[in-house]
């Protein structure tokens, strides 16, 4: 058997194993990489270090690293309860509030999962004293969370930059961020208005949280320190990732943070497995398996069907797999191929296509930010009901983001 047919196999392989296995895919790919690319395409190993994503992979740590400090100082808890406070009194206010903060949040650096670990619990509990369901309150601040999560300073968002830069697409971090917003806000905006939003208008309850405690030095300083960061990257372009080593280095040599602490906050799983994947991805790309994987891709699509199509293939396998570990990886190095394939199609829309179409899904209690929800379910309320509903929804979302990227990805992706 050829390498490129090899390469393609391990590359399903390890797409079933990420639906269920426990060890890390990241891992599990470099290994299927590994044989494939040395002893079947004959690689001298220099080749295959090659093709680990050492730019991702330092701009991820620097990123995670700082927002680390924010995470275990409790300057991102602290944020948390005073947007709690901002809308006491006001009931029917909440839900908003769950989706605008989860998206503010996630959209500064933490990403989705980071914001719903800390989130969720808080805007549960809130919920829950207020009278509010919790079945919207989780699609709410789930949706919000992950609104924001394909921001140039996410975690996400940095991979999928990094994965369209590759291949000639970058520059359009902004726009894919506007994309992803609007197709989580939408759908938020039909939850409320399915499941308890127009009610809570009619009741004008209201409730009152407790005030939070002042801000203590080390939270006041990672605002100051956060602040200058994000205005040097976005004012001044220095590189992400750098200047996110420099101001997690410069909290810890102010005493902000510990760096213990810091370095234990550092989700090393995610990051194994992005560019476990990416290295897989490399092989694919050395040996012809890609050309193999377009192939099947095209076989389903059509140039006037393809964004649909693929917005609805990776919302599939989103469900069950990670998005930013696998999806991503596998899908966007695709687009050249696929589209010469087909024999046409805008790959900017196939791009944006991808990204939002495997990111609607996410609510699904499949999907972490579904299973946070669930986890943060308070005392009193049914969990199984609540599973089963955020199923439901994460599977619907699938045909939802088809159409959406069918008909007005165009609007985004210019």
């Amino acid at each position: 058997m050829n390498p490129a047919t090899l390469s393609l196999i391990g590359l399903l392989v390890v797409i079933v194993a990420s639906f269920s296995a426990k060890l890390n895919v990241g891992v599990l790919a470099v290994a299927v990489a590994w044989p494939i690319a040395m002893y079947a395409a004959g690689w001298k190993a220099d080749a295959l270090m090659a093709t680990f994503p050492s730019s991702l992979f330092l701009t991820l740590l620097g990123v995670t690293m700082f927002f680390g400090v924010a995470q275990t100082n409790g300057t991102m808890a602290a944020l948390t309860q005073r947007a709690l406070r901002l809308f006491a009194g006001h009931v029917a206010m909440l839900p908003l509030l769950f989706f605008v903060f989860a998206c503010a949040m996630s959209t500064v650096g933490p990403g989705s999962i980071a914001t719903l670990a800390l989130l969720a619990p808080l805007a549960m509990a809130g919920a829950s004293r207020a009278g509010i369901p919790m079945f919207l309150t989780a699609l709410m601040v789930g949706n919000g969370a992950n609104a924001g999560n394909l921001s140039p300073f996410s975690t996400v968002g940095i991979v999928v930059a990094s994965a369209m830069e590759r291949v000639g697409l970058g520059g359009h971090e902004w726009a894919v961020w506007a994309a992803n917003f609007t197709a989580h806000a939408l759908a938020a905006l039909a939850a409320w208005a399915l499941f308890g939003g127009p009610k809570l208008l009619r009741e004008h309850r209201v409730v009152s949280f407790d005030e939070p405690a002042r801000l203590e030095r080390n939270q006041r300083i990672t605002l100051v320190v956060g602040a200058i960061w994000v205005t040097a990257v976005v004012l001044l372009k220095v590189n992400l990732g750098f200047a996110a080593f420099a101001a997690a280095a410069l909290l810890i040599l102010l005493r902000a943070g510990d760096d213990g602490a810091m370095i234990k906050a550092v989700p090393l799983s995610v990051i194994v497995m992005v560019c476990g994947v990416s290295v897989l991805i490399g092989v694919l790309e050395g040996t012809g398996g890609m050309e193999l994987f377009t192939s099947l891709l095209a076989s389903v699509a059509t140039p006037e069907t393809v964004n649909g199509v693929m917005a609805f293939v990776t919302g599939t396998i989103s469900t069950y797999s990670s998005t930013s570990g696998v999806v991503y990886p596998t899908f966007l190095p695709a687009i050249p191929g696929l589209v010469e394939k087909l024999g046409g199609g805008n790959p900017l829309q196939i791009a944006f296509s991808i990204n939002v179409g495997a990111a609607l899904v996410d609510v699904s209690p499949l999907s972490t930010l579904g299973a946070l929800c669930v986890a943060a379910l308070p005392a009193g309320h049914d969990p199984a009901r609540l599973f089963r509903s955020l199923l439901l929804w994460g599977f619907s979302m699938t045909i939802v983001g088809a159409l959406f990227c069918q008909l007005f990805i165009g609007f985004f992706a210019r």
